[in-house]
């Protein structure tokens, strides 16, 4: 195959993977519900946790995550030995992405793309996932939101990914073709969160919420 049939479908194959929404599937076999019509309406793993418990989200979570790793794998071997194979795994990646958060198998609904672009990254650079996923966690659990934990995920990645470029250890395809690309996905899908962390509207999810809960009670209490 010549170079831009093998990108083309890189871009197909990481975009049709990515769409496979598994939050959508997992919270339906495990409840009934519909988790478009829960919460944040997204099919990531924060809300299908929200619609479906601790387990629908775990489940959900390593899906997405998978996805984005065989995206870049599948996309790894179409390409090998030639030299747009750094290109075909970072576009594969930054479909991978797309996918999930526009969906074309629930009318284009999806996540926000962080779990796929954990797996993207993870496949395009092994060491990636020692960064990101306590970084990650750390952000989440210390602010409580998963928006900021997502966006700063996305810089993370971006950020690594061009430092590893700049000394020459991964090519900039890396940066151009999959690294910036799912930085303004993952921004533009959170785009709302960000105008309701603004506002000091936004949800949150893990300790923190609970905390905030118990604090809106006992002041409750107190006012009554």
């Amino acid at each position: 195959m010549t170079a831009m049939p093998i990108l083309l479908a890189a871009l197909v194959i990481g975009y049709l993977l990515g769409a496979i929404p598994f939050g959508y599937v997992v919270v339906r076999r495990l409840t009934g519900r519909d988790v478009t019509q829960v919460g944040s309406g997204r099919t990531g793993g924060t809300n299908a946790m929200r619609a479906g418990g601790m387990g629908a989200g775990v489940l959900t979570a390593v899906a997405d995550f998978l996805k984005g790793i065989v995206a870049v794998e599948l996309a790894r071997r179409l390409a090998a030995g030639q030299p747009i194979q750094p290109w075909a795994e970072a576009l594969a990646g930054a479909a991978a992405v797309l996918g999930h958060n526009y969906s074309v198998f629930i009318r284009f609904r999806g996540g926000a793309g962080t779990g796929p672009n954990l797996g993207a990254a993870t496949a395009l650079w092994l060491f990636s996932a020692v960064i990101l996923v306590p970084a990650g966690l750390l952000v989440l659990l210390g602010t409580g939101y998963a928006s900021v934990a997502s966006m700063f995920v996305a810089l993370t990645i971006l950020l690594i990914f061009t430092v590893r470029a700049l000394q020459g250890l991964s090519p900039w395809a890396y940066v151009l073709g999959y690294a910036l690309i799912t930085a303004v996905l993952v921004y533009v899908a959170l785009w709302a969160n960000i105008q309701r962390l603004l506002r000091g509207e936004e949800r949150m999810v893990g300790p923190r919420a609970r905390d905030q809960g118990q604090k809106k009670t006992d002041v409750q209490k107190v006012g009554s």
